[in-house]
């Protein structure tokens, strides 16, 4: 399992890319790995939205299951991947490169604080087993 150093993870395998108070938002490899071979992803948020932690901004949709996905932390959206609605199956080939979701600026970075880092995130995997 890829757990890049670097990023923020939530126990609801998301991960965040923060750069000053912009995060970009994706799901994590453990993520995919699980839901197997993804053939639809959709935003469900437009650029302009502010957006409180928690909140469903994305389905992801395999051949076995169907996920959401949360923002971890509160934020306006800035951009959003339009390309990844036609190629999903980046979201297993590539999750933490171009199967970046969203980016979002920052409302209240300290809520950032509260993820794990990648050693933590790992050890989080390793419990829920396979």
């Amino acid at each position: 399992m890829n757990t890049p150093q670097g990023l923020k993870y939530a126990s609801t395998d998301e991960w965040l890319k923060v750069e000053g108070n912009i995060a970009t938002l994706g799901v994590t490899d453990y993520a995919q790995d699980q839901l197997s071979d993804i053939v639809f992803f959709e935003v469900t948020v437009e650029v302009g939205d502010e957006i409180k932690k928690g909140t469903i901004v994305a389905t992801i949709e395999s051949v076995k299951a169907a996920a959401d996905v949360a923002l971890p932390a509160s934020g306006k959206v800035i951009e959003v991947n339009e390309a990844l609605a036609n190629s999903p199956e980046l979201i297993n080939s590539d999750p933490f490169g171009g199967a970046w979701m969203l980016k979002v600026e920052l409302t209240d970075p300290s809520e950032v604080e509260s993820l794990m880092d990648a050693a933590a995130y790992a050890s989080y995997c390793e419990t829920r087993g396979h």
